[in-house]
């Protein structure tokens, strides 16, 4: 298939995923509007997925730590997908179903949320992590392809998005983190900042030319002898 022929096809997978998204706008906009509440109470957020969710796990924590688009305090959010050094010790003593799981019971506290992202709602060490999350006292929510899932079915809520292809699916996962973000800013009525423009910058001044050395007395005695 062409370059071409897969964007038409891809625009069309995404006109289905993103009308599934709209018609769950309402859980969306909740889950920004609890999750600010929780996290300007001192609660944390973790997130973990697979492979190109957890690139998007990693996406929303810091969305969070830094901003999205409006001015605010940072919050603690992890992505336990970016710790090397504790998944690859956890795989190697535990075994990969528990590589999420055992950092959520090191870092959760009750009342905390946790964000899982799976394409297929399947993958073993993400649904561990859902029901030691809930074991725990956190509160799970889900991203998933197309519903019923077994991680749905583990999370106190999921946004299952209806699309054929796991590309269609990751991207619009970015869309409904985006606007996640956006209602968490909604919510702490934080405020976007002013744009820089060139001209409102300080020029830079210019560096001064070197001025040279002037010639010492026995370096020019030394100049006549010379000649």
């Amino acid at each position: 298939m062409s370059a071409e022929l897969w964007i038409d096809a891809h625009e069309a997978e995404l006109r289905t995923a993103l009308a599934s998204l709209r018609a769950q706008a309402g859980t969306v906009g909740g889950w920004g509007h609890r999750l600010a509440d929780r996290l300007r109470a001192g609660g944390r957020l973790l997130a973990a997925g697979n492979g190109g969710s957890a690139a998007e796990a990693q996406h929303l924590t810091s969305e969070l730590v830094g901003r999205f688009l409006a001015e605010r305090r940072p919050f603690s959010a992890i992505s336990l997908c970016a710790e090397s050094s504790s998944v690859t010790a956890i795989v190697n003593d535990y075994g990969v179903e528990e590589m999420f799981a055992r950092q959520v019971e090191g870092h959760g506290r009750p009342g905390d949320v946790l964000v899982l992202l799976s394409t297929s709602g399947r993958s073993p060490n993400v649904l561990r992590a859902a029901e030691r999350g809930r074991e725990l006292g956190l509160t799970v929510w889900g991203l998933t392809g197309r519903a019923p899932n077994p991680l749905a079915t583990r999370c106190d809520e999921a946004v299952c998005v209806d699309a054929p292809s796991t590309a269609a699916v990751q991207a619009v996962h970015l869309v409904a983190i985006h606007a996640v973000c956006a209602a968490v800013d909604e919510r702490l009525g934080a405020t976007a900042p002013e744009p820089h423009s060139a001209s409102a910058l300080p020029a830079s001044p210019l560096p001064a030319p070197p001025v040279p050395a002037p010639a010492s007395a026995s370096g020019s005695r030394l100049r006549r002898v010379i000649a």
